[in-house]
């Protein structure tokens, strides 16, 4: 038994470290989440946030964006040229994307502040990325609503995952590797 621990010891080390991660910031999110009445259809800071951050982007965009708190489920329900077209809930705050992003670089790190820095920078591209699909999809839903499962359910979540994927590739081959062959064990 202690020969498979000693063998797999890198994928077990990686493993905990991940989970211990996950656990600790989705612990750490469910607490920030539990300040909010969602009963009473409150939206937590960090969404109200992205729905502004969305009203902006659109804005820039030359579109007429009116932002309102729904009176049916604690969300954000974005409006253009007097139609409601999509609601901002606490799922879309991408979150719970960031977790698992840095709960991955976490378990391959590789020193404090080199792993802190790309965290940070990831964080940062997957809330623009957010921000931006959000308003893109609201566009496309405007534009296409016949396409409105297509974009929400396929198309963007998609995009997301795909550059989160993208981003722990990027670490692993650059950062992760790259460290390996200048300090052999």
């Amino acid at each position: 038994m202690k020969h498979y621990f000693i063998t797999y010891r890198p994928f077990l080390q990686f493993l905990g470290i991940f989970l211990f991660s996950y656990l600790i910031l989705i612990m750490s999110y469910q607490f920030y989440l539990g300040q909010y009445d969602f009963a009473n259809y409150e939206v937590d800071y960090f969404t109200d946030l992205v729905a502004r951050q969305t009203q902006s982007f659109l804005t820039f965009l030359n579109y007429s964006i009116v932002l309102y708190d729904s009176t049916h489920d604690p969300s954000v329900v974005v409006q253009i040229e007097g139609t409601p077209l999509v609601r901002i809930v606490e799922g879309c705050n991408a979150l719970s994307v960031m977790i698992l992003f840095a709960s991955f670089i976490m378990a391959f790190s590789k020193g404090f502040v080199k792993t802190a820095g790309f965290i940070a920078a990831g964080l940062l591209i997957i809330h623009v990325l957010n921000v931006s699909r959000i308003g893109l999809l609201t566009i496309g839903i405007m534009n296409f609503p016949e396409y409105k499962h297509l974009l929400h359910g396929v198309v963007f979540p998609l995009i997301i995952y795909g550059i989160v994927f993208l981003l722990w590739i990027l670490w692993i081959t650059k950062f992760v590797k790259n460290d390996s062959k200048n300090n052999p064990a």
